[in-house]
């Protein structure tokens, strides 16, 4: 009926008929696009409850909204940050999966948190769907469709730092755990140092650059990411307003190539120049040779700006051999730290605090000290490791209300690491050659040729070669790029000397021992 009148209307008034026309039509398609999305999300949520069953639903998804949908990315929102976390950490690849199944073309889902606006009061007019959105994961503000992920990038960098000092979470990028904190990080010897280094970065203010860039690095579960993310998010709430972007190398490689494909990295580059503190984790994943190159620039950009970056990888940046030598090379110009495996006392520390966390949620839970002092002796590999036997003991007191250390060790087994030697590593090898002579395992790798240096460096040639299946030119990279002549010349060089010196030999079968203890 509006659409008749209107166009009579313009009818009877001549050359407006046009016009007139028009706005109608763009009305129209407008509100067909809108509600295209919403069937698109009422069957997606239609389906979701189908999959976690209704009272689950009603727990965590109930309050969750469409946001916006552009051709590739989705984007919800849910009135707090604990609910964001939560889905995120849970459900977010189910949602997405959910998502693509409808649409091929939805690579991603991001999940914002709903804002009330300044004062507590909204606009007349103004309901609940065009509250203002803080940002979850990417900074989203409402713009056409067409816009390409450079340009919404810089916009989200500059919309939310002329919102300072509202602080609370990253300008962009990739989600954070609010769990993962300075006060639940437990300290212990082997991270010590990092974590002192890490309180230092997020306590700063703009532009007071501490070893930078920082690089944190460590085999797997020893709290790198952790660490990262408890950086951030001291620094999201330092009130010198620090501007923050923490990103997984993933969510880089895609977040760069989408601008790209968009032609416009130069834009997410300019964006990017404006803050204050970059933390990339996982480092050891980027790749491509087109992605690094574009990474190379913004590292570039940033540190001769004196902007902090921190970066964490499972080797030392020295070890990265997928890296551009570019990237290597300006990453081997900071600080790297190495977190080692936590100590008996750090363990159990681990395991207590982690009973009192659990105790909040279930006061009666209670296991005794014997076990947990029985199950830090046992498992040592990684907190990842130590976190999975205290759930396993966890659910087994559920049913199993008096374990034993003998019946811990039959649950714990896998985990105990009774099967298959442990496989060495050239960074294992360094590390022990390296405290054993009271040198540190950059001196090792480093170009320094003097007696104290020259020795130790070779013994862990020679050990690299005897217990790793690593070719010469591999070990030489290993120890700062050097020619698989010089590591040849190394364990020819210690094969001489062993046979001539015993208490060399002796040394070289201590040091053989504590490698593969």
């Amino acid at each position: 009926m509006q659409i008749n009148t209107m166009t009579t209307s313009a009818l009877a008034k001549g050359d407006n008929a046009q016009k007139a026309f028009g706005t109608v039509c763009l009305d129209a398609a407008g509100d067909k696009g809108d509600m295209k999305q919403s069937v698109l999300f009422e069957r997606v949520s239609a389906r979701l409850k189908a999959q976690v069953g209704p009272d689950v639903y009603a727990s965590w998804f109930a309050r969750l909204k469409l946001h916006s949908h552009s051709k590739s990315v989705v984007r919800l929102t849910v009135p707090t940050t604990f609910l964001k976390s939560w889905i995120n950490n849970r459900y977010l690849d189910l949602i997405t999966s959910l998502f693509q199944a409808e649409d091929a073309e939805i690579l991603k889902v991001e999940i914002l948190v709903r804002t009330a606006t300044r004062n507590g009061t909204k606009a007349p007019g103004m309901d609940e769907q065009t509250s203002s959105v803080e940002p979850a994961s990417v900074a989203q503000i409402r713009r056409p469709a067409a816009q390409s992920a450079g340009q919404v990038v810089a916009h989200a960098v500059s919309a939310v730092a002329a919102s300072r000092p509202s602080f609370g979470s990253p300008l962009f990028g990739s989600p954070l755990d609010t769990r993962y904190t300075f006060d639940t990080y437990v300290e212990g010897s082997s991270n010590r140092i990092s974590l002192a280094a890490a309180k230092t970065i997020a306590e700063a203010g703009p532009g007071a650059v501490r070893f930078n860039p920082l690089f944190v690095h460590s085999s797997v579960g020893l709290g790198k990411t952790h660490l990262l993310q408890a950086i951030a998010n001291a620094a999201v709430q330092n009130p010198r307003g620090l501007r923050v972007v923490y990103l997984t190398a993933e969510y880089f490689m895609w977040r760069f190539a989408t601008a790209i494909r968009d032609n416009d990295a130069l834009t997410l580059k300019d964006s990017l120049r404006n803050i204050d503190l970059l933390i990339i984790d996982d480092m050891q994943f980027l790749q491509g040779k087109m992605i690094q190159h574009e990474f190379c620039h913004l590292l570039n950009m940033l540190l001769d700006s004196a902007k902090q970056v921190v970066v964490a990888a499972d080797r030392a940046p020295w070890e990265l051999e997928s890296l551009d030598p570019r990237v290597r090379s300006r990453l081997q110009g900071g600080v790297a730290i190495e977190v080692e495996a936590p100590d008996y006392e750090m363990r159990l520390e681990i395991l207590k605090r982690r009973l009192d966390v659990a105790r909040i949620d279930d006061p009666s839970l209670d296991i005794p000290q014997d076990l947990l002092q029985h199950v830090a002796r046992s498992v040592t590999a990684s907190g990842r490791e130590l976190e999975g036997a205290f759930n396993q003991l966890v659910f087994r007191r559920s049913f199993e209300p008096n374990l034993t250390v003998e019946r811990v060790d039959e649950l714990l087994a896998h985990l105990v690491g009774s099967g298959e030697p442990r496989r060495v590593r050239i960074e294992d090898i360094q590390r022990v050659v390296a405290r054993h002579y009271n040198v540190s395992r950059q001196e090792l790798v480093s170009n320094r040729r003097t007696r104290v240096i020259v020795k130790p460096r070779q013994i862990a040639m020679y050990l690299a070669k005897t217990l790793t299946p690593r070719s010469f030119p591999e070990i030489g990279r290993r120890f700062g790029g050097r020619d698989h002549t010089t590591v040849l010349h190394a364990v020819r060089k210690i094969e001489e000397l062993i046979s001539g010196d015993t208490k060399l030999s002796h040394e070289i079968e201590l040091l053989k021992r504590l490698i593969n203890e």
